[in-house]
């Protein structure tokens, strides 16, 4: 069992632990590690919207900004050839490159993700 849970624009894994007989995960895409557990997907769900809730009120009560799971920008390693042809298609089509491959990204997540 692998399935996410999401709250408040964090996600979290759900495993189970046959050695344990328990199911528990962490929230996933931010370095604080945040984990979880529970003996139903109840309980785990309630625990993974602990751990955010417990985690967002530590970064106020500590004055600081907690992570964000998504900033809506990454380092993408093409490769120097890639990143040559690709830079030379987007002149082609008149875009940035940036551009580019957000149309690739969109595309592809388009055409693999269910609808």
């Amino acid at each position: 069992m692998n399935d996410l849970l999401s709250y408040k624009g964090y996600e979290g894994t759900v495993q189970y632990s046959k050695e344990d007989d328990c199911l528990h995960g962490r929230v996933l895409h931010i370095r604080s590690v945040l984990g979880y557990g529970g003996e139903t997907l109840a309980e785990v769900k309630a625990m993974f919207e602990q751990a955010v809730d417990e985690y967002l009120v530590m970064c106020a009560e500590e004055g600081i900004s907690p992570e964000k799971p998504y900033k809506g920008s990454l380092n993408v390693r093409l490769g120097a050839e890639l990143h040559r042809q690709a830079a030379a298609m987007a002149a082609r089509q008149h875009t940035s490159l940036n551009d580019l491959i957000v149309q690739a990204v969109e595309r592809q997540v388009r055409e693999t993700l269910p609808a």
